[in-house]
């Protein structure tokens, strides 16, 4: 009897063991790592759990964005590992859960792993995912933080210039920055977004079409001072009713399209000094987010991805 049940054990064992590795798919070799259909299942529930509203959108378009997330961590992981050496040995534990116990209104880890739990993730992966966008940072401005051109008295004499004026405005906005490929017309891929984004709403354009890296907060980029604007954007802006999106503007990476969220009067009073550091800093940030586009897209050309 004692025979009987442990041949029925193993088989049974057996059984389960080769359904589970039946239902794993290989879908892409990146280099020498392999994704399969969980890895891409996983990532699907990370994204839903930093940005609920993705589950509105079909299950195709939520599988798309999922794989195309992960596979832009790999090849970032990638690099970061060149650079950093192993990067999950590098302890950023602290702060990113401090930023995630205000993302997610938790007190603690307990409640936040609770959370995490009634998503299918894992506290330690979403702790590693956010570390790796913070290291790219740090590398992108490692790399070319001494590249960056700030003409500080340009900006000055612009500052000043603007506030001359009578009335000046903050925007709350969200973009997409957006490519066009070998095989569409700028025009197609423009009405295509313009359509999605209706359809949708531009939270999702923004995730499925943005280069951009506001796309894994649908787009979102907060509010904005149009004293830290260039005359064309303003110009769009001023043009552009909340809730509408502006006319496209060409960047040396893609066009960029913004909509008005929310729009208020600036206070009258404006201290030059403070303000003009306000408008130096976003102007790195920009020229920084330019370069990390720019390298992203070098090293993906450079990397082996195979599809199956």
């Amino acid at each position: 009897m004692k025979k009987i049940n442990l041949v029925t054990l193993f088989l049974l064992a057996l059984f389960i063991s080769s359904t589970s590795y039946s239902q794993i798919k290989i879908k892409y070799k990146i280099g020498n790592e392999i994704v399969t259909n969980i890895d891409i299942l996983n990532e699907k529930n990370y994204l839903i759990f930093l940005r609920p509203e993705l589950v509105k959108l079909s299950k195709k378009e939520l599988m798309n964005i999922s794989e195309n997330s992960l596979i832009r961590e790999i090849i970032k992981k990638r690099e970061l590992n060149k650079i950093f050496g192993n990067i999950n040995k590098l302890e950023l534990e602290e702060e990113i859960k401090t930023n995630l116990f205000k993302y997610k209104n938790v007190k603690n880890k307990d409640e936040l792993i609770t959370l995490m739990n009634k998503h299918n993730i894992k506290y330690k992966n979403v702790i590693n995912k956010i570390k790796y966008e913070g290291l790219w940072n740090e590398l992108i401005f490692k790399k070319y933080g001494s590249l960056v051109n700030i003409n500080k008295e340009k900006l000055r004499k612009n500052l000043i210039k603007k506030i001359s004026s009578t009335k000046k405005y903050e925007y709350r906005l969200s973009e997409i920055l957006f490519e066009v490929n070998e095989n569409e017309t700028f025009k197609q891929k423009y009405n295509e977004i313009l359509k999605y984004a209706k359809i949708n709403d531009f939270k999702s354009a923004a995730t499925k079409y943005s280069i951009s890296n506001s796309s894994n907060k649908g787009g979102q980029i907060g509010w904005i001072k149009e004293t830290m604007l260039s005359e064309e954007l303003i110009e769009k802006l001023e043009r552009t009713k909340i809730g509408q999106i502006t006319d496209p503007t060409k960047y040396p990476n893609g066009y960029l399209i913004l909509m008005i969220n929310e729009k208020k009067e600036m206070k009258q009073i404006i201290n030059i000094e403070e303000e003009l550091k306000d408008i130096v800093q976003f102007e790195k940030n920009k020229q920084l987010n330019q370069f990390s586009l720019l390298f992203f897209k070098k090293l993906k050309q450079n990397t082996t991805i195979n599809e199956y």
